[in-house]
């Protein structure tokens, strides 16, 4: 695996080293040693897939209230997504500001997103599937949201939404 830093610190690019032969190949998707030894401890505790039947979904921007707060490892095992990580931490040189890249099953990148971040995506294909493995427990009554399209954070998605929850579209503007 290779780790690459975003302009987020918590944030990290990770790009899977693969093995090919005639048979196709392999690739190991998380290795804890790998990840310490990179500076990015990351334990999952649980794993979710998210599935998604249409092209311009977008999801987000969720978040765990502290001290409930969680990391994630994020990646499209079908089709394409643009992913987004918001800095939510105010004691953080780089608050307010987002970084995003394109995962996708093609190109096996996964995007660690640490603790303090909001997270969101939009599918760029049709049938895409987002494995997230999460390093705690979901505990109901945490989760929270920012707008997706919060001037404060000036996100440029690539492109508009067509399909989006009541819930996601009903969030507010950060307030903090």
């Amino acid at each position: 695996m290779r780790f690459t830093a975003t302009d987020i610190d918590g944030v990290v690019i990770v790009d899977l080293d693969v093995i090919s032969d005639d048979r196709g190949s392999f690739s190991r998707l998380h290795c804890p040693e790998d990840f310490a030894a990179a500076g990015h401890p990351f334990l999952p505790a649980q794993t979710s897939l998210s599935r998604n039947a249409k092209a311009r979904t977008l999801r987000g921007m969720h978040y765990e209230a502290a001290p409930h707060a969680e990391a994630k490892l994020v990646r499209a095992t079908r089709g394409a997504i643009f992913d987004v990580a918001v800095d939510l931490r105010a004691d953080s040189p780089t608050y307010l500001r987002w970084t995003g890249t394109e995962l996708s099953a093609e190109n096996g990148r996964a995007l660690l997103i640490g603790q303090g971040m909001a997270h969101g995506f939009i599918t760029l294909e049709d049938d895409t599937d987002v494995l997230y493995q999460i390093d705690r427990m979901f505990e109901p009554g945490h989760g929270r949201g920012v707008r997706w399209n919060d001037p404060r954070f000036g996100i440029e998605w690539p492109l508009t939404p067509l399909v989006i929850s009541e819930r996601d579209a009903a969030y507010p503007n950060h307030e903090g």
